[in-house]
C-alpha cells in the first residue's frame, strides 16, 4: 500500500486532527511527541504527517506534495483553490461575523464602508451579495480596534466565542457563514492513490455517523 501523505494545520486544529486519525485506529507517537520535528510517519507506516500553516496546506494538497489535509472551510473559503473537498470534520467550528460598535448601522446610509478584515475575499463576497459597494482594508493584526481607531466602520473576522469582539466593545452586526475543519484531498492522488485515500475517508465518515460530532469535540 502506498504512504498517503497527509498536511495538517499548525495551532488550534493540531491537537484536534491528531485526535481525529487516533479515533479511526491511527496513531503518531512523533507527532503528539514532536519538539522542533515538523515530518512524521504514523506508527503503522501508512502515512506521513507534515505540520504547516492553514494557507501551506492548500498549497501543498493542491500541488500534490501532500495527498490530502486538514484545514479550516476560513482559509478554504479565501483562496482560490483546486482540489477536492471530502469530509466536514465538525470540529474546530466558528463563524465568520459582520462586527462593529453598537452605533453602526448595516443598512443607515447610502455613504461607501469601510471594512477591515484578514479576509478581504469573503468579506468583499459577502457585501457583493448584499448589492453593497465597500471598501476593504487588509488588517493582519487585530482587526477588532480598526473601528474603534475610526480606520473602519466595521470588521468581518472569525468569531468562536464573541468574547474577544465584547471585551473590545464591539458587538455583532450579521452572521455570515459557519466555519470548521475539512478534510481536502489532491486530485491526481484521488486516482493514484483511490483505495488508500478512500478507506480513511470511509473510517472517517463512519465513525462520525456512528459517534457523532461530539465524540471529535
Amino acid at each position: 500500500m502506498a504512504v498517503v501523505r497527509v498536511a495538517l494545520t499548525k495551532g488550534r486544529l493540531e491537537k484536534e486532527s491528531i485526535k481525529i486519525f487516533k479515533s479511526i485506529g491511527i496513531n503518531s507517537k512523533e507527532l503528539e511527541n514532536k519538539g522542533r520535528k515538523i515530518i512524521f510517519k504514523s506508527d503503522d507506516n501508512t502515512l506521513e504527517f507534515i505540520l504547516v500553516k492553514a494557507k501551506d496546506v492548500l498549497t501543498y494538497v493542491e500541488h500534490g506534495a501532500a495527498d490530502m489535509g486538514i484545514v479550516g472551510k476560513d482559509t478554504i473559503l479565501e483562496e482560490t483553490r483546486d482540489f477536492y473537498e471530502v469530509l466536514d470534520l465538525k470540529v474546530g467550528k466558528c463563524r465568520f461575523a459582520l462586527a462593529s460598535t453598537p452605533e453602526f448601522k448595516l443598512d443607515g446610509s447610502y455613504r461607501r464602508k469601510k471594512i477591515a478584515t484578514k479576509y478581504p475575499n469573503v468579506a468583499r463576497k459577502y457585501f457583493v451579495d448584499r448589492g453593497e459597494d465597500v471598501e476593504i482594508i487588509r488588517i493582519e493584526g487585530s482587526v477588532e480596534i480598526a473601528p474603534i481607531l475610526g480606520l473602519t466602520d466595521a470588521v468581518v473576522d472569525i468569531v468562536e466565542t464573541g468574547r474577544t469582539l465584547k471585551e473590545n466593545g464591539l458587538i455583532i452586526v450579521d452572521e455570515i457563514c459557519d466555519v470548521s475543519a475539512r478534510m481536502i484531498v489532491n486530485k491526481a492522488s484521488m486516482k493514484m492513490k483511490k483505495e488508500h485515500i478512500s478507506s480513511i475517508i470511509r473510517r472517517l465518515e463512519d465513525y462520525l455517523n456512528n459517534y457523532g460530532e461530539e465524540a471529535l469535540a
